[in-house]
């Protein structure tokens, strides 16, 4: 359900034998697939208890991002591995955002050039491979060594970063953009504003319908920003202080 009305006074996270969990009143959150709800890290509870304790009257799910991330990392509903996570992101290399260029318009062309260009540079330089881009339909032609360094890096990652990762990468539609912001090398807004700038272009060149525009930007900011929150909490070994959330 898209909303549903608030049906608790109180959020709090307790420590359980399986990790951190979230406590609505006096009851245990669940899965939608009725499995408890328990998370790696007190950060990531303290985080997701905030999503809840932030809902009014009603509960709006579709704003609880690091929420929905955690029932997906829980429930894994496609039921796949990490070697089948880490393909299926470095599959998105084939059509990264990023790598593929237009001729025609010239100004967009050089737009695409002077704002791409770099952070592919950085990803060149940063993982030691070569990516480059293409004007083709087919795409750049994107070497064997290079999806097998980034299958390697992403190893690195435990299995709930990696659904963090992904949901990234669907978002921004562009691997390399994911790991320049998951690796900080830029912000949010940067990110998404690579990730949309063919449309930005568009929209500069003949207007936008002002409320679409705005909901969409704001909405892909979100669900890029949470993401990217929720594989750092992920990979998080320290922990916070534990603490009842309150007003």
């Amino acid at each position: 359900p898209a909303e549903r009305k608030r049906f608790y006074q109180n959020v709090s996270i307790s420590q359980g034998e399986g990790g951190f969990e979230i406590n609505l009143d006096h009851r245990k959150l669940k899965t939608p697939q009725a499995k408890l709800f328990t998370v790696p890290s007190e950060a990531l509870a303290v985080a997701v208890a905030t999503e809840w304790d932030s809902q009014k009257d009603t509960i709006k799910f579709y704003t609880m991002h690091l929420t929905t991330l955690c029932n997906t990392a829980l429930d894994n509903p496609t039921q796949r591995n990490k070697t089948q996570l880490i393909r299926a992101a470095v599959k998105f290399l084939e059509t990264d955002t990023v790598c593929y260029r237009v001729e025609e318009p010239a100004a967009l062309a050089e737009l695409q050039k002077n704002e791409w260009d770099p952070v592919v540079a950085w990803a060149e330089e940063r993982y030691n491979v070569v990516i480059g881009s293409s004007t083709s339909i087919l795409g750049p032609n994107i070497p064997a060594s290079t999806k097998e360094t980034f299958v390697s890096h992403l190893a690195s990652y435990n299995m709930w970063a990696l659904q963090g990762i992904e949901y990234v990468i669907t978002q921004l539609k562009s691997l390399i953009l994911s790991m320049g912001l998951i690796d900080r090398h830029i912000t949010v807004e940067k990110a998404v504003l690579l990730s949309r700038l063919e449309e930005e272009y568009q929209i500069q060149r003949w207007g936008s319908v002002e409320w679409a525009h705005d909901y969409d930007l704001c909405e892909l900011r979100a669900r890029a920003a949470a993401g990217t929150l929720f594989v750092h909490l992920c990979s998080e070994s320290s922990t916070v202080k534990h603490k009842l959330l309150q007003d």
